[in-house]
């Protein structure tokens, strides 16, 4: 079955891909998109019913994964959609369940705090009922040990980039620009309080620290290094420069909230034509 695997990544990352083009985390979007080419089909066929059974297992292990970073809180959501009409559609009795390891389980409860904290009540709704429908077998790890796991991981599929969240929001808000500035601003204050004062060493002259620039620039070099060991990033070859930690951005940029982000576009759907929200097929 390992020669599925293949192609079932590239049909996530289709549906993904176009549920990503929306620009929404609404369901009734993910589910327009899984109607229109059918996604249900991917479990018809003519198949013995073991390797039915083998064949879910795979799809779903191949899907779980876009429910977990690095993966963008829209990709995750398109990743909880897709397990959920995976689970409901799949052939096989009793149903198969989605492997979650132990360790991912405080991942999901962020992931689901964030959606509460964004009112993307349907998030949270099609979690809680997976949750309730006990979809998920919590295991050590994520996939099954054997003999060849450690021959397997050297082909593990790529990240699609494109659904990786950018790992540059502290250097978007601190530029190199934004540092200079700051560190001429500062400056200008101190040379002031000498001026109004002699007495420098005054508690109410010494609320801003000397060293605030250069602090602050080691907080978002800190920052920057944790994230980077969080999640996956680009790999630079010798010939490709490394990358300029705060100078990505030359102007600083306001990044708007998570509810507002992921707001911005919302595909309202025809009421009279609507389904239940929890009904795929």
């Amino acid at each position: 079955m390992e020669y599925f695997k293949r192609t079932l990544n590239t049909d996530c990352e289709n549906i993904l891909g176009r549920f990503q083009a929306t620009a929404s985390v609404r369901f009734e979007v993910f589910s327009a998109i899984w109607r229109e080419i059918n996604f249900s089909s991917i479990f018809y066929g003519p198949m013995e019913p073991n390797k039915c059974r083998v064949f879910t297992r795979l799809v779903l292990s191949v899907a779980a994964p876009y429910l977990l970073p690095p993966y963008a809180f829209q990709i995750r959501v398109g990743g909880l959609y897709l397990l959920y009409g995976l689970y409901s559609s799949q052939l096989t009795t009793p149903k198969e369940k989605v492997r979650l390891a132990l360790k991912d389980w405080d991942e999901l409860m962020r992931f689901q705090q964030d959606a509460v904290d964004a009112q993307h009540y349907d998030v949270v709704f099609i979690l809680r009922k997976l949750l309730h429908e006990r979809a998920f077998h919590f295991t050590a790890m994520p996939n099954p040990v054997g003999l060849f796991t450690i021959f397997n991981l050297y082909y593990k599929s790529a990240v699609r980039v494109t659904f990786i969240d950018r790992p540059s929001r502290a250097q978007e808000l601190i530029s190199t620009d934004m540092l200079e500035e700051l560190a001429n601003v500062h400056e200008h204050y101190e040379n002031l309080k000498r001026v109004i004062s002699a007495q420098t060493d005054q508690p109410i002259l010494s609320l801003v620290k000397q060293n605030l620039v250069p602090k602050l620039r080691g907080a978002v070099l800190t920052y920057y290094n944790w994230q980077r060991n969080q999640t996956i990033v680009f790999v630079y070859t010798k010939s490709e420069p490394a990358p300029n930690v705060l100078g990505l951005k030359k102007r600083s940029l306001k990044k708007e909230s998570l509810r507002k982000r992921t707001s911005g576009s919302l595909h309202s759907m025809n009421q009279g034509k609507a389904r239940p929200p929890f009904i795929l097929l």
